[in-house]
C-alpha cells in the first residue's frame, strides 16, 4: 500500500489560512518576511525533518509543498534541507485554491490503481519515529473496514506540545483528538479525494476513523507564527522547561537533539 506524507511549507494559497490577507501581495509579504521564513527553517530542520529521516518504516514518500515564488536564498536552502532525505519530493506550485492544489499534488505523487495511505504534517511539528510503522500496522489489523469504505481516518491523540527556545524545549504531554498532527487517511484505489480535502478536526464528520491514545506519537511545535496564534486575544501557553531526561526522551522518540536546538535558536 502506498504511503505518503504531505507538508505544506509557506505555500502561499488561496485560503487554508486562519488568518486571511486581502490580496495575494500581502499574503506574499507575510509568509517571505525574512524573520518568518529563518523562524520557519529553524523549526523545520531541528524539529521536523529529523523525524522524518529516522522513520523505522522509509517506505514512503515525503512531499513538500512550496510557492513557486519563494525568494532566493530560500529556496536554494529548502532544496539542500530536503536532498539528503530519501522520501522528500519538493514540489513549487503557483499560488491556487487550497484544498484543490493539495489535492492534485497528493494525486501525483500517487498510483491510483493502489490504495493509499496519506498523513498531513506541519512544518514545525514532528512524529514518532515508529509512525509511518505503526499507520500500515493499523492499516492492516482493520483490513475488513477498508474494504468496506472509500475513506477512513486513523488519530493518534496523546503527544507533546513543546516550544523550542535558546535554552532547549518547554513543553508537556497532553491529548488532544484530531489536531491534525499524527493523523491519517486511508483512501480506496481510483478515489481521488485526499486527505487535504477535509479540515482535521472535521474527519469524523465524513469517514468511519479509528482513534489510538495508548503511544506518544506527536510533537506539536508551538511558536509566535503557528496560523492559529495569529488572531487576537490569543494568550501564550505557559509550558514547563524540558529537563535533560526529558530532553532524552525527544531524542528516542522523535530524533530531536536538544544541542542542536540550542544552537539553531541561539
Amino acid at each position: 500500500m502506498q504511503t505518503i506524507g504531505f507538508c505544506r511549507f509557506s505555500y502561499p494559497a488561496e485560503g487554508g489560512f486562519q488568518v486571511e490577507h486581502a490580496t495575494l501581495p500581502e499574503r506574499l509579504a507575510y509568509l517571505y518576511a525574512p524573520e518568518r521564513l529563518a523562524e520557519r527553517f529553524r523549526h523545520f530542520e531541528t524539529i521536523c525533518l529529523p523525524s522524518i529521516r529516522a522513520q523505522t518504516d522509509p517506505d514512503f514518500t515525503f512531499i513538500v509543498l512550496t510557492g513557486s515564488s519563494l525568494p532566493e536564498p530560500w529556496a536554494t536552502r529548502l532544496r539542500t534541507l530536503l536532498a539528503d532525505v530519501p522520501q522528500a519530493r519538493l514540489v513549487a506550485k503557483e499560488s491556487g485554491p487550497h484544498r484543490k492544489v493539495c489535492q492534485m499534488t497528493i494525486n501525483a505523487a500517487r498510483d491510483m490503481t493502489q490504495p493509499c495511505l496519506q498523513f498531513r504534517h506541519d512544518d514545525d511539528d514532528a512524529i514518532a519515529l515508529t509512525f509511518v510503522e505503526t499507520l500500515k500496522q493499523a492499516a492492516r489489523d482493520v483490513a475488513p473496514l477498508l474494504d468496506r469504505h472509500r475513506l477512513v481516518g486513523f488519530d493518534w491523540n496523546r503527544g507533546y506540545v513543546a516550544r523550542p527556545d535558546t535554552d532547549g524545549l518547554c513543553g508537556e504531554l497532553q491529548v488532544t483528538p484530531f489536531w491534525g498532527v499524527a493523523q491519517a487517511v486511508y483512501v480506496q484505489a481510483g478515489n481521488r479525494q485526499s486527505i487535504m480535502n477535509f479540515g482535521h478536526q472535521k474527519l469524523p464528520h465524513f469517514m468511519p476513523c479509528l482513534s489510538y491514545t495508548d503511544t506518544v506519537m506527536y510533537l506539536r511545535g508551538h511558536n509566535d507564527f503557528n496560523d492559529s496564534r495569529q488572531k487576537a486575544h490569543v494568550r501564550p501557553a505557559r509550558l514547563p522547561r524540558i529537563d535533560t531526561e526529558g530532553e532524552a526522551e525527544l531524542r528516542r522518540l522523535f530524533n530531536i537533539d536538544a544541542d542542536q536546538v540550542r544552537a539553531a535558536f541561539s
